[in-house]
């Protein structure tokens, strides 16, 4: 077995520094169940009725935030399939063309059929070098994880992952959980706050601990709300932040709101057709779309419409056009 050298050392010393604020997120969960489970509900809370209530509210709000953050944590984003590959034979014609037109001569021959509608900002054909693929639409090179991923909101270093088309539902409800949390813990310690500052409270430690819960969760609670409110904004237009800093570039143009289907059918492209499934943190695209097959416009791309079309083409190879067979979605593998 070979040596590590500094640079097998240093990515290793990256990964475990990657893990940092998960584990401060984990630490103050684990504080946060205490101080509010035992110190306020079971030894401040003088009524049973009250202490029930809350108790298992409280409980359903924990379990519902821990799931939802921990789906967002270890759901692998997916990554462009072998299709959107160059073959050896490309990758040596690149190799020798200068870059230029010769050098976008060959990619397009290559995106021929595949099916991409977004270019750069000079109008070529996206193609990331590090991975060397042609990069579908929406689909972008996260720098932390070394790799392409579908339609890539941000890296988030409080989950340790990139947010992207496999997990961006996950992420969501892990906002939405942990906003209602942060706001029920609050609102129902909000009394004993007030008591502990006119001296309403046995001098116990359990006062400090209602003290600092209501400070926390009124301050998660103002930052959560505004970064809820974007990511709502963002589902209602089809847009991840990546697209709301930099608009998409198609072969007409830039459009802002090229990929948007109108409001209900941009739920569903993230929570999917069955309703009952929106608020629990499982994976709900439906294996049949009512969407139609073909984007509403040019702009919209079929990666993200119509994916049961594309499972029926690649069965079925002697249906519809050449170059649409399933440009199946494939999870990245761990490393």
């Amino acid at each position: 077995m070979a040596p590590s050298g500094p640079g097998s050392v240093r990515r290793r010393c990256r990964r475990v520094l990657y893990w940092i604020p998960v584990v401060f997120i984990s630490l103050l969960l684990g504080w946060s169940y205490y101080a509010y489970a035992i110190q306020l509900c079971i030894v401040s809370m003088e009524n049973v009725g009250e202490q029930v209530v809350c108790l298992i509210a409280y409980h359903l709000l924990f379990a519902m935030f821990v799931w939802s953050y921990w789906k967002t944590i270890f759901t692998l984003p997916m990554n462009p399939s072998k299709e959107f590959h160059l073959s050896y034979a490309e990758k040596e014609l690149l190799e020798r063309e200068p870059r230029g037109e010769a050098h976008q001569e060959v990619l397009r021959r290559a995106a021929k059929d595949l099916p991409i509608y977004t270019r750069t900002m000079s109008g070529a054909i996206r193609y990331c070098d590090r991975c060397q693929l042609i990069k579908p639409d929406r689909c972008h090179h996260c720098s932390v994880c070394d790799k392409c991923i579908l339609k890539m909101d941000h890296h988030c270093p409080w989950v340790n992952n990139c947010v992207g088309f496999s997990n961006y539902k996950f992420f969501l409800l892990f906002l939405a959980y942990s906003l209602l949390y942060c706001l029920f813990i609050a609102a129902t310690d909000l009394q004993y706050f007030i008591k502990f500052w006119t001296n309403g409270l046995p001098d116990t430690q359990a006062k400090f601990h209602i003290m600092f819960l209501f400070f926390a969760a009124a301050m998660f609670s103002v930052s959560l709300s505004s970064l809820f409110g974007y990511h709502c904004w963002l589902v209602s237009k089809n847009k991840s932040t990546l697209e709301a800093f930099r608009s998409p570039v198609f072969r007409h143009g830039t459009d802002k709101n090229g990929f948007s289907l109108g409001f209900s059918k941009n739920m569903r492209q993230v929570f999917g057709d069955e309703k009952k499934y929106w608020l629990l943190p499982v994976f709900s695209s439906p294996e049949n779309h009512q969407f139609p097959a073909k984007p509403l416009r040019e702009s919209q791309s079929h990666l993200l419409t119509d994916s049961q079309s594309w499972t029926e083409n690649s069965a079925n190879p002697g249906k519809g056009k050449a170059g649409m067979s399933n440009p199946a979605l494939t999870m990245e593998n761990e490393t």
